[in-house]
């Protein structure tokens, strides 16, 4: 009688009569019958996924649910003993973690109360986490709100978990296999469960700023600093670059948030944020709202790189190739310490890292006079002995690419360098130095220190490249918008600074205004595979060796963004995760 009843119920929804159901309820039942072909008579099972797929889905959510885990656990810490379940599924509905108690561990097995069930609407009917997905706000699906007759008995409420991008990443659903028949019943629960979500969010930002500003809001001074109800992510001039949704409130009705500076929407700019950290009273850090309201604000500051970078002792041209990265900061110290000697310098790199520019840069912080540049494709004996015929005096004979000589241009060369004790050589290579294949009398000769130049994605000044490449070569006032900038932080650069450069130019050439937006940047170019040989498989390899460099450089260029450090490299943030945990390696303090 009671499956009756429903079934005559969604007959008149489908009829277009209101029942009194929420809309949302109804709505769902309508997608049921008309988009699906779901028949509310039938019982159908839970959907499972298999094994493979689930560890699949639970890579991909690894990091979501490390955010989450020790909420999960003081949530369910709070029902315990009253026959709650706690479900974290993935956007998708796919169940990727679990809370329930060992006695009814069956009964949420066959209930699909457990890992692997696939809770999506078009799967499941209309349930708790379909239509949090589907609405992307808190629902409370109630007995018969459930559309099969497999499910009429359970009573689900969830809440979306966003990420700091505004996306949806995740549904967090409190169920009980039986209630009470009112659905009232459930208010503690989905207090509880919206509260969980918007901790789980402000985890995941705080853990993704150490590098920025982050401004922290609640309507209570009591509780700002120990659970408030929103937090921004700022850049240095006060622009949003993520944020927790219940940010949203704050921003004009669909309006776009991230790009936007904080001022624009709250009486407060990127200056006062210093005067609303924990050294004042919480009472006295006020925030008008747009509406004429006010907020309590805290914010945190930027850490700190964790360490001192080598000082540059003079400056000048060498000085000029780095905007704080602490490995081109070394590299460079070094060059510095060289460039007056005489010894012969091999500068080796990949492909557009900018080793002729730090040749360049080390003559004429040297004392040599003359200057000669030679590409050692192509370049015969012949050829060589001319072009140095012209030297005088103290002078710079750079070679660029030194593993392209052919042999009997490196006989003529190590004879050269004989008869011109005056002749200083800087070499650039490509390759790893001890597989260049030269003579290794001529090597010893050209090869007295080897400078190393990072490849871009390892690289924490790619910010301060871009920024001093559109100062210089583009038009007057012409910046990247926050999304773009987030993009281009984001790309693993095969081609290094040269691919940068130009992608900056071309996307400076095709902007309206003097904004490059992301729709004004050049898809990345993906290299063809490489053919067998030395650059194949040599350590200075671009994306291919990627994955086997120092992931705590790259993270560390990336700031500990995971996300950023994961398309650097080329793979899954999972695979990041996992790496992480297995070299326990920390993020900065």
């Amino acid at each position: 009688m009671k499956h009756a009843r429903h079934v005559e119920e969604i007959e008149r929804v489908l009829e277009g009569n209101p029942t009194g159901r929420d809309s949302f309820v109804s709505a769902s039942w309508r997608r049921c019958v008309e988009l699906y072909g779901m028949d509310p008579m039938r019982a159908d099972p839970a959907h499972i996924v298999t094994e493979a797929e689930l560890r699949e889905h639970r890579k991909q959510a690894e990091w979501m649910i490390a955010a989450a885990r020790s909420g999960l656990q003081s949530l369910f810490r709070q029902v315990a003993g009253q026959n709650y379940v706690l479900l974290l599924t993935d956007a998708k509905g796919v169940c990727v973690d679990f809370f329930g108690d060992d006695l009814f561990t069956e009964d949420l097995r066959s209930a699909g109360l457990y890992l692997g069930s696939n809770w999506s609407e078009d799967l499941a009917g209309t349930c708790g986490v379909g239509a949090c997905i589907i609405t992307q706000a808190p629902v409370t699906v109630h007995q018969d709100d459930h559309f099969g007759n497999a499910h009429t008995a359970l009573s689900c409420t969830a809440a979306p978990i966003f990420d700091s991008l505004g996306q949806l990443a995740a549904v967090l659903d409190i169920s009980l296999l039986r209630s009470p028949a009112p659905k009232t019943s459930q208010s503690l629960a989905m207090s509880l469960v919206t509260t969980a979500a918007r901790r789980v969010e402000m985890a995941n930002l705080m853990a993704e700023s150490p590098r920025d500003w982050v401004l922290r809001l609640s309507s209570s001074p009591e509780f700002l600093d120990v659970d408030p109800e929103v937090a921004v992510r700022l850049d240095g001039s006060g622009r949003v670059l993520g944020y927790t949704s219940a940010a949203r409130r704050l921003f004009p009705e669909g309006g776009a948030i991230l790009g936007h500076r904080i001022d624009e929407v709250l009486g407060v700019s990127v200056d006062d944020l210093p005067d609303l950290m924990r050294d004042r009273p919480t009472e006295e850090r006020v925030i008008e709202t747009r509406d004429g309201g006010a907020l309590f604000g805290h914010a945190i500051a930027p850490k700190a790189p964790r360490q001192a970078l080598p000082r540059m002792r003079s400056g000048g041209a060498l000085a000029g190739l780095s905007g704080g990265d602490p490995a081109m900061a070394r590299l460079l110290d070094q060059a510095e310490r060289l460039a007056p000697g005489t010894v012969p310098l091999l500068i080796a790199g990949e492909t557009g890292t900018g080793k002729t520019r730090l040749a360049r840069a080390i003559h004429m912080t040297s004392k040599a006079q003359g200057f000669l540049s030679l590409d050692c494709a192509g370049l015969s004996a012949a050829a060589l002995g001319a072009a140095c015929q012209a030297l005088a005096g103290p002078s710079t004979l750079l070679l660029r690419r030194i593993e392209d000589l052919a042999p009997e241009t490196a006989t003529a060369l190590a004879g050269l360098l004989d008869r011109q004790p005056d002749l200083r050589p800087l070499s650039t290579c490509c390759l790893e130095p001890a597989r260049v294949a030269l003579p290794r009398t001529l090597f010893h000769r050209l090869a007295g220190a080897v400078l190393s130049v990072p490849p871009l994605r390892m690289r924490r000044d790619l910010g301060w490249l871009m920024e001093r490449h559109l100062r210089r070569h583009a038009a007057d006032a012409v910046r990247l918008s926050p999304s773009a900038r987030a993009e281009l932080m984001a790309r693993s650069w095969p081609g290094n600074i040269r691919e940068l450069e130009q992608v900056l130019d071309v996307a400076a050439a095709l902007c309206d205004g003097p904004v490059i937006d992301l729709h004004d940047l050049p898809a990345p170019v993906a290299p063809s595979p490489l053919a067998p040989g030395p650059l194949a498989s040599g350590p200075l390899a671009p994306p291919a060796a990627a994955a086997g460099e120092s992931l705590e450089q790259v993270l560390a260029a990336c700031e500990w963004n995971m996300a950023r450090a994961a398309r650097r490299l080329g793979v899954n943030r999972s695979t990041i995760l996992r790496r992480i945990r297995a070299a326990g390696l920390q993020p900065p303090g």
